[in-house]
């Protein structure tokens, strides 16, 4: 998959799932997810013009955002929250297709220069 396009779908889900999170009466903490997919978004067109610096920054934030899904996903277990899991789940797997994306993307653009 395109890196662009992998980033589309993964800022997407991050701020739809999270402002679902949100307002289905999880904490304030379900808003960060909603703030990394907004700046993931802001980041799309400079990966489509494969502007380095702005992939980079998209592909570091991405690994934040997935580090620190796995807390939630922990609660998720340990509370027996099916909708929970179901939602950080969906938050992890869009952040590993766009992790692997990027370095699909980073290791194409080194083979051609």
């Amino acid at each position: 998959m395109e890196a662009s396009k992998a980033n589309l779908i993964n800022s997407i889900s991050l701020i739809i799932i999270g402002g679902w999170g949100y307002f289905s009466g999880s904490s304030v903490t379900a808003l960060i997810p909603v703030m990394f997919g907004v700046v993931l978004l802001l980041c799309n067109n400079g990966i489509k013009k494969e502007n380095k610096i702005i992939s980079h920054l998209a592909v570091l934030a991405t690994i934040i955002c997935l580090l620190g899904l796995f807390m939630p996903l922990k609660g998720a277990l340990d509370r027996g929250d099916n909708l929970g899991i179901v939602r950080v789940s969906i938050m992890t797997i869009t952040c590993v297709t766009a992790v692997v994306s990027f370095v699909q993307s980073f290791i194409k653009a080194r083979r051609k220069n």
